[in-house]
């Protein structure tokens, strides 16, 4: 199987390339790989396994996806994207790679003689503001607060159109708040519950721009690449109900969470948080509410397991 996955140098991206190199490794793989070509600006680190390639440059160069997508690919992971708090302080940059290099992508795909399945990174932004009080597998998309939910909700519209015209296998994951991101600035504004996992479980104190009450929906860099991968498994009868896939999460408050981190780490922990809400923020990523999504759980695709997993898988990071 040749694969591709593009943002694999970012949180998400890294995550998978990572896990997939671990399970690899160890014969562990729920997918046989030939050769795994990742696509990113610049990468970090040397490719993790002799089976992948690294290719530096933008999803948004034509020249250099033509290049790249000149070799048919049995499955891609297209993660690549302009963050929200960026994509919506700068609409070109958000608009050229989060919505037109998704279509020549996807554009390039369908010329493929065999459709190949498509993994797409969506976001649970698409649910827009405010949240419904209940979040379920059906509950209807409403990207109304930032250009970047509009432009993942474009995505799975077109996932599930190639798909429907045969020229891919699409499916897409809504992708929730993914814990614990490294400390420098991506453009993320929700950034902000990687920091105060990893301030507070280091002995240092942070200062939260939600209020203890705000919640949120979590997930660990791992369990969301065990997701995606288990996102290639779906039976066909799976994928002919639904292609947009709502994952199951952790949903905790910031006090909550800041207690299962004092528990852990200890008590004095209580003593480093402070509280000073920016009502901006924490409309968009502190008021998250119930989720309900048994088709998803059904479907095999996995959250954490519990608050205290869910901090741990965090700091412990993807491999």
């Amino acid at each position: 199987m040749n694969v591709l996955i593009t943002g694999a140098n970012g949180f998400v991206g890294q995550a998978l390339v990572n896990r997939l190199a671990t399970l690899l490794a160890t014969g562990h793989s729920p997918i046989e790989i030939e050769t795994a070509t990742l696509l990113d600006i610049q990468f970090d680190n040397p490719a993790p396994h002799p089976s992948f390639r690294q290719v530096a440059g933008s999803i948004g160069d034509n020249n250099l996806m033509q290049k790249v997508l000149a070799e048919p690919f049995d499955l891609v992971f297209h993660l690549a994207s302009i963050p929200g708090g960026l994509a919506e302080k700068n609409y070109e940059l958000g608009r050229a790679i989060n919505l037109d290099a998704t279509l020549v992508l996807l554009e390039s795909l369908r010329n493929q003689a065999k459709p190949p399945v498509v993994v797409f990174a969506s976001t649970i932004g698409v649910f827009g503001a405010p949240i419904p009080d209940l979040v379920t597998d059906d509950t209807p998309a409403r990207p109304n607060n930032m250009s970047y939910s509009a432009q993942k909700m474009i995505g799975e519209i077109l996932i599930d159109d190639f798909s429907r015209r045969g020229w891919i296998d699409g499916r897409s994951l809504r992708l929730p708040g993914i814990v614990a991101r490294p400390p420098a600035p991506n453009g993320a504004i929700s950034i902000f519950m990687s920091d105060l996992i990893r301030e507070l479980a280091a002995g240092r104190p942070y200062t939260c721009p939600v209020s203890a009450k705000a919640t949120a929906w979590l997930m660990s860099a791992r369990c969301i690449a065990e997701n995606l991968l288990h996102a290639t498994l779906l039976p066909k009868e799976a994928v002919e109900q639904r292609r947009t896939w709502m994952l199951p999460v952790i949903r905790t408050s910031m006090g909550e969470l800041v207690g299962g981190i004092a528990e852990l780490f200890g008590p004095e922990t209580l003593q480093r948080i402070r509280y000073e809400p920016i009502e901006a923020v924490e409309a968009v990523f502190g008021r998250q509410p119930p989720i309900e999504v048994p088709a998803s759980e059904k479907a095999g695709f996995r959250s954490d397991g519990t608050l205290k997993d869910l901090i741990l898988n965090a700091l412990k990071g993807s491999a």
